[in-house]
């Protein structure tokens, strides 16, 4: 059996039930890493951890709404208890809710910031002491916190004011982070995918969502695959590279 990249090291995945989370779960389990799963539906997780014992990896489902503040400190404290430690956290959980703020409700923007950044915060806030010891501990000398963005994050379009804050503001909030901790051998990376066929607009409302399936007519989508492949390269550098930000967009995409 070969050494793999990632042999000893233990990722947290957050939004791992479906798309790109449960997609790089699986990639980081064929690195070497033991994972653990984090998401509200507990059948998708199970099904994921199923296909990453397949592989012959390790996993763990952690069933959890991370947008209720206590739980985002249990998942990290539920992944030390079960692995023993954490070098990778992976913040994919998110939610796209498109409307005008003529039109929209302010329950959605809720939703949006309690999810995109609260819960993220949360999450991030109860690892990074964690992913420290990590990094000054482990063979590979180096943690990583992996941030998943969206071209959302740099270009702003109508329809899209709060999801936009949200991701511009992931982005800033990554690059400040990643200045933080320079010293602590953790690396603090942000991936900007483009159009990826996930169910992320399955949460429009049907108006929306029939709008945006039009406007991504004739664009042959990312798939889910494609960001796994991304965080698992930013992941598996030697310590001497930092892959800081990865702008990923669909090969027809202009926005």
């Amino acid at each position: 059996m070969y050494d793999r990249p990632l042999d000893g090291a233990v990722a947290l995945v957050t939004g791992a039930s479906s798309g790109i989370g449960a997609a790089t779960a699986r990639r980081l389990a064929r690195e070497g890493s033991a994972v653990a799963l984090v998401a509200r539906r507990r059948d998708r997780l199970d099904q994921v951890v199923c296909d990453i014992a397949k592989l012959g990896g390790e996993a763990v489902a952690l069933e959890a709404d991370i947008t209720e503040p206590e739980r985002a400190d249990d998942m990290v404290q539920d992944t030390l208890d079960r692995f023993g430690r954490l070098d990778i956290l992976v913040n994919n959980a998110g939610i796209m809710l498109l409307n005008s703020a003529l039109h929209t409700t302010i329950e959605e923007w809720d939703r949006m910031i309690s999810l995109n950044v609260a819960a993220l915060l949360r999450v991030t806030h109860a690892a990074i002491p964690h992913l420290i010891y990590a990094a000054s501990t482990s063979p590979r000398q180096v943690a990583d916190l992996v941030n998943v963005s969206s071209t959302a994050g740099r270009v702003a379009r109508p329809g899209s004011s709060v999801y936009g804050l949200t991701k511009f503001g992931l982005n800033a909030f990554s690059e400040s982070l990643r200045q933080e901790l320079l010293s602590e051998r953790v690396r603090v990376s942000v991936v900007e995918p483009g159009t990826v066929d996930t169910e992320l607009v399955n949460h429009l409302s049907d108006t929306t969502q029939d709008a945006a399936r039009r406007q991504l007519d004739g664009i042959e989508a990312l798939r889910p695959e494609d960001i796994a492949d991304a965080i698992s390269y930013i992941v598996t550098r030697e310590r001497r590279v930092a892959v800081n930000e990865m702008l990923v967009r669909a090969g027809d995409q202009t926005w």
